[in-house]
């Protein structure tokens, strides 16, 4: 009987190119959000110089993603629009490898401070945020749509790049 050895899959975070924005799109759809984006508004956002795609990839075979961070830039600012690890990715680190490497690139590009708004009732995401170092700054109250029709607070959380 021959043995069969299983490689622990090893993540690279590169840059998201149009040609990925199919793969992304379905990412997308798996982030639980109350609506996707379609694979146009994908194509448009990596298309935009202000934005920055960074996608979490098998090392191997760049064209699997696991997961990616879509920032938008203007002057020193920018906002994460989205993060989004696949539901089969989910709890093995890739957000914050995702972060790890995408915090550095922003700011490379200037970028001085960072903010997102992340569901109040969203604990993974948080607990992942205030380990990166991020702190509310503020609350949209009623700012999501639940897909019961109720509708969920957002905090606003913000990260200072200076010292990357």
């Amino acid at each position: 009987m021959g043995w069969l050895f299983f490689k622990k899959t090893q993540i690279a975070i590169r840059s998201a190119r149009v040609s990925d924005s199919h793969d992304i799109a379905a990412l997308h759809s798996e982030g639980g959000f109350s609506g996707s984006w379609s694979v146009e508004e994908i194509e448009s956002l990596i298309a935009d110089r202000a934005v920055i795609t960074d996608i979490a990839c098998d090392s191997r075979k760049i064209e699997i993603l696991f997961g990616f961070v879509m920032s938008r830039c203007a002057a020193d600012e920018a906002e994460i629009l989205t993060i989004v690890t696949g539901r089969k990715s989910r709890g093995k680190g890739f957000g914050r490898r995702l972060l790890e490497a995408h915090l550095p690139k922003l700011a490379g590009f200037g970028v001085k401070t960072l903010y997102l708004e992340v569901e109040e009732d969203n604990k993974p995401a948080r607990a992942l945020y205030e380990k990166m170092g991020f702190v509310t700054a503020g609350i949209r109250k009623g700012y999501y749509r639940k897909p019961d029709g109720s509708f969920a607070n957002a905090l606003i959380m913000k990260l200072g790049l200076d010292s990357l």
